[in-house]
């Protein structure tokens, strides 16, 4: 602040004195005092932005309290209404256990049977050892898919008993349902997903299969002749229809388990931000309260102001 000052007077002190420099050289100074006047008002906009950046309204911790709630109600009502459909995906994880089990024999004498799985679409290609990894593989993740069902059930559930029963006076108590969100409620949420979409994926293999395998036993008595030793069974007409009405099936309950998942999907796309904007609310939170803490040490530490001198 005393800078515009210092070279007026610097500029009288030259022009004092004789010289022929001495106009040059306050001139250069009244520049510098021009710089200096620039720089001056530049600081002082800059700090009445600051001011007001600091005087305007900040997020209180009532606040983002109460915005974590608003967002744990929204994700609540989204985990019950993604409930409503595990009974159907644990009956269809449930029949399709059995549905593998009773398709096999004529799948893998389907598959054994020479040149005939050459006609018949991928996950076989014609080697009857892939069958037996694809229904070993299928088994395991349908019971895969059955446990990612009881796992959400268990904690969604908990969420939701959480939820209702919360108080918003309870500080701690917002703040642990959210980390239960963010850590647990997420982490099944989304591994129920991945799961039920295998499940999806390979059941639309198995129906592509057997729907082949049907076509190519409904045109010919090849299928029988070349699979009957196989499957050590005389083979006849209940036979075929039995397998034409298991496929049937098998498209009705999946195309009703699709649409299911698709629902279950859109649910949890619209979820997962709601649970995400609970991490940055408690750490908004976390901020503050150190903030606070920071604030009120350093009022501590701060110096008394000296008492004023006693009058004469």
């Amino acid at each position: 602040m005393l800078r515009i000052p210092a070279l007026i007077i610097a500029c009288a002190l030259i022009a004092a004195v004789p010289g022929a420099h001495a106009e040059e050289q306050c001139a250069e100074l009244l520049k510098q005092k021009d710089e200096a006047t620039l720089s001056l008002v530049q600081e002082n906009a800059a700090l009445k932005e600051q001011v007001t950046r600091l005087q305007m309204p900040a997020l209180t911790a009532g606040e983002l309290n109460s915005r974590m709630i608003s967002r744990m109600r929204e994700i609540a009502a989204e985990v019950k209404s993604q409930r409503l459909a595990m009974n159907e995906f644990q009956g269809y994880v449930t029949w399709m256990s059995g549905s593998v089990a009773g398709y096999s024999k004529y799948i893998e004498a389907g598959s054994m049977a020479a040149g005939f799985a050459k006609a018949l679409p991928i996950p076989y290609a014609g080697q009857a050892g892939m069958f037996t990894k694809f229904v070993s593989h299928f088994t395991l993740s349908l019971s895969a898919a059955s446990k990612s069902i009881t796992v959400f059930l268990a904690s969604s559930q908990q969420f939701a008993d959480r939820m209702d029963a919360l108080d918003p006076a309870k500080e701690k108590d917002i703040y642990d349902l959210a980390r239960f969100a963010d850590e647990q409620l997420l982490r099944d949420i989304t591994d129920l997903q991945t799961k039920l979409a295998t499940t999806s994926e390979l059941s639309a293999s198995a129906l592509s299969f057997l729907e082949s395998l049907n076509h190519y036993m409904l045109s010919s008595d090849e299928y029988w002749a070349r699979a009957k030793s196989l499957v050590k069974r005389d083979a006849d007409k209940k036979e075929k229809s039995f397998l034409a009405e298991s496929v049937s099936g098998l498209k009705g309950k999946a195309v009703g388990f699709n649409a299911r998942l698709k629902g279950y999907d859109d649910s949890v796309r619209k979820e997962i931000p709601l649970i995400k904007s609970l991490e940055t609310y408690s750490e908004l939170l976390a901020f503050l309260k150190w903030r606070q803490a920071e604030e009120g040490r350093i009022m501590e530490v701060s110096p008394s102001p000296a008492p004023p001198a006693s009058a004469q």
